[in-house]
């Protein structure tokens, strides 16, 4: 180690500040009285009085001489300015100008001006910062749980101040920090996004610069815009979706991933997602599904699940062979590809007819049956399921899912022990379906189940398709003489009937009460009357309830013919 004393060791930081002035109270004046090369020489003096009055403001900081970023950059300064003073020797001198050449002397004017607009921005973002106002003493020292919000603010600006003015490993630090602080606390993505410069963070993608700093920045992104609304739009509005793309296609595979995980948060906002198509972004992104990791997989259809929302969009994402992708990723992908690569399957299936004419020729249905049989995972069961409702639109379709008993009875058991939005679907598929009577007399179990749903609030539309799916069932005998004898279901039956019960739309019980007797049993009508189904038919037909007239039409002609038939007997 030197010495203070020791030749070798640089020197103290005042003293670079006093040599840079010193230079600049004598270069001033001298360059009034330049003739030559006047228009260049103009925008050299007012660098340097821009950055004498700069080099003021620095002297005044409290810590100026502390900051680790500053010290590099004063020796830097000191050589600029001696450039500008041998230049301007030169040009006083008329015999040394013209020796050295005018086109190699205005280079040397241009180089030097921007070597004095690079430092004195540099100089300027510090300021700004205000980190030369705080010691070094918690430079990169991230605040804690409990630190006040100007804290971490100073912190960020910090950070972000080192990646546009330090050298690599100013930069790997800071960005080693950043994504600690990402990874630790969701909340300070918002602070980030807000206080630091996302147009510094969005350069450092470029393919062109160090794969350390990339590498990390990349993650650094990734982990902000999947944060919250907030720090993704700012991150998309700096044009970060361009440079990520650019990442998933020619990146390692560990930086793809995150390039991918960036570009599916970004494009879960339908604003950004229109943006893929205008960067080329879908041939990157089915390449990915192709032959990435199974975790570059999974983000690559993410995303391609979220563009697929944009009317625009999906024509092109038939065009460029999505769908043979998304068909074989059912059978490959792992369960949380699978699962948005069925989504995807069920947006495309909804909105065209020719779309879904395109999966069914992929033998789309047949894939999402199979996987439907085997998959153990809600959330891909979800979506699986999805897609085949939207295919059902498809005659094809239609008459497969409506003739297949395995299929019939795996969405009854849904009904009867799946999560509510399984529920929901099958409910819809029973509904929808022409189901044989033997199938219906097959999956008659569930309607307990169903009468249960008919009193969910959520999600909307519960009530009708529990209630379609229901009367569907009920067209059998067997299944409304099964009903009328479950005691639980009848009482929540009546419960709904009841006009003092406003939770259920009235139109559902009352359509399957006419249901229930449609076959005319007296057994059923015994059933329905000893539960106190005539008098709420009563009361609703009084109100103008739809249906309960005709209902109580039934239940009243059962009634009577019984009456006669016992009066003639006697």
């Amino acid at each position: 180690m030197h010495s203070a004393a020791d030749p070798l060791s640089p020197p103290p930081p005042s003293e670079n500040l006093d040599k840079i002035n010193q230079l600049l109270d004598h270069l001033l004046p001298a360059t009034l009285s330049i003739t030559c090369f006047a228009s260049r020489w103009q925008v050299l003096r007012a660098k340097l009085a821009s950055l004498k009055s700069i080099l003021s403001e620095v002297s005044d900081s409290p810590h100026w001489s502390e900051n680790a970023l500053l010290l590099p950059l004063l020796p830097a300064l000191l050589s600029t300015v001696r450039r500008a003073e041998t230049l301007c020797h030169h040009c006083c001198d008329v015999s040394s100008s013209v020796s050295r050449g005018k086109l190699l002397m205005q280079s040397d004017l241009d180089m030097a001006a921007g070597w004095l607009s690079k430092q004195i921005n540099e100089l300027e973002l510090l300021l700004r910062s205000g980190v030369l106002h705080q010691s070094t003493a918690i430079v990169l020292s991230r605040p804690g749980a409990s630190s006040s919000k100007e804290e971490l603010a100073f912190f960020i600006k910090d950070l972000f101040t080192r990646l546009q003015i330090g050298g690599l490993e100013f930069k790997r630090k800071a960005l080693d920090s950043l994504i600690q602080l990402l990874s630790e606390d969701d909340k300070s993505a918002a602070v980030v996004a807000k206080e630091g410069n996302m147009g510094c963070l969005i350069s450092l993608l470029d393919l062109n610069g160090h794969d350390s700093i990339r590498e990390l920045a990349v993650l650094a992104v990734s982990l902000l815009v999947s944060a919250g609304d907030f720090p993704r739009k700012c991150v998309f509005e700096e044009g970060a979706l361009g440079p990520l793309l650019r990442i998933a296609e020619c990146g390692s595979m560990p930086m793809k991933e995150k390039a991918a995980m960036a570009v599916e948060f970004i494009t879960d906002d339908p604003d950004n997602s229109w943006a893929i198509s205008a960067y080329g972004g879908i041939p990157i992104l089915l390449e990915l599904c192709k032959s990435g990791s199974l975790t570059a997989q999974s983000h690559a259809v993410g995303a391609l699940r979220n563009v697929s929302v944009v009317e625009d969009i999906r024509n092109a994402l038939a065009e460029e062979g999505t769908i043979p992708v998304l068909i074989q990723l059912l059978v490959s992908g792992s369960p949380s590809t699978q699962g948005k690569a069925a989504n995807c399957i069920s947006i495309l299936a909804s909105t065209s007819e020719y779309l879904r004419d395109l999966l069914l020729q992929e033998k789309g249905l047949q894939r999402l049956l199979h996987l439907f049989h085997e998959c153990s995972t809600p959330d891909t069961l979800e979506h699986v399921l999805r897609a085949i409702y939207s295919l059902s639109a498809s005659d094809t379709s239609y008459r497969i899912l409506s003739g297949s008993t395995v299929f019939v009875v795996q969405i009854a058991e849904l009904i009867k022990h799946g999560n509510v939005m399984l529920q929901h679907i099958s409910a819809s598929l029973l509904a929808n379906l022409a189901i044989s009577d033997g199938n219906k007399r097959a999956v008659g179990g569930c309607m307990s189940s169903l009468v249960k749903l008919m009193e969910s609030m959520k999600p909307d539309g519960m009530q009708e398709v529990a209630a379609k799916a229901l009367l569907s069932l009920l067209s059998v005998k067997s299944n409304r003489k099964e009903f009328v004898r479950d005691e639980k279901s009848l009482m929540r039956l009546m419960q709904m009937l009841d006009p003092k019960n406003e939770a259920v739309s009235k139109k559902f019980p009352v359509a399957v009460v006419a249901a229930i007797m449609a076959g005319g049993s007296q057994g059923c009508r015994k059933k329905l009357v000893a539960a106190g189904a005539y008098g709420h038919l009563q009361r609703l037909a009084e109100t103008d309830v739809a249906g309960a007239k005709k209902a109580l039409q039934r239940l009243s002609a059962n009634r009577l013919t019984s009456i006669l038939t016992r009066t003639w007997r006697e």
